[in-house]
């Protein structure tokens, strides 16, 4: 079986860790901006809740655990995604990580909240996503 570079794009051989020709890197960069604005952004709106209300989306298993009030327990957790965009940006090897390990916490919240189902399935999508970004930020970052 033969297979040939200019069907598969830039061959290993030619292409470099950051050439825009190639599609991993591609998938690289379309990956990791969106991981690092869309944590951010998310992050910020726990402030504001100009999206939406964040406390309705907070189990109440969850808020009986933390101290303070639902309000503020979006605040810290608007605090971590932004820092986790952060980190997808500065060291997205790491990030990458720290995202899918945040959106397994997200998830787990979901799935114990009734009603919310399909935001924890597009979130488990989003989880598989940043897993791919971590992967590929071995050979690109």
């Amino acid at each position: 079986m033969t297979t040939h570079s200019a069907d598969l794009g830039p061959s290993s051989s030619t292409a470099t860790a950051h050439d825009p020709r190639d599609p991993n890197y591609q998938a690289f960069f379309l990956l990791r901006t969106v991981f690092t604005a869309a944590p951010i952004l998310f992050g910020l709106d726990k402030f504001t809740n100009l999206l939406v209300d964040w406390d309705r989306y907070l189990a109440p298993w969850i808020n009986d655990l933390v101290p303070g009030t639902g309000t503020q327990a979006m605040y810290v957790v608007g605090v971590v995604e932004i820092l986790a965009g952060l980190a997808v940006a500065i060291a997205p090897r790491f990030g990458g990580w720290l995202v899918a390990a945040w959106l397994a916490g997200i998830i787990v919240n979901l799935l114990t909240l009734s009603g919310y189902y399909d935001v924890a399935l597009r979130d488990f999508g989003l989880l598989v996503a940043a897993v791919a970004l971590a992967r590929l930020a071995r050979a690109h970052a």
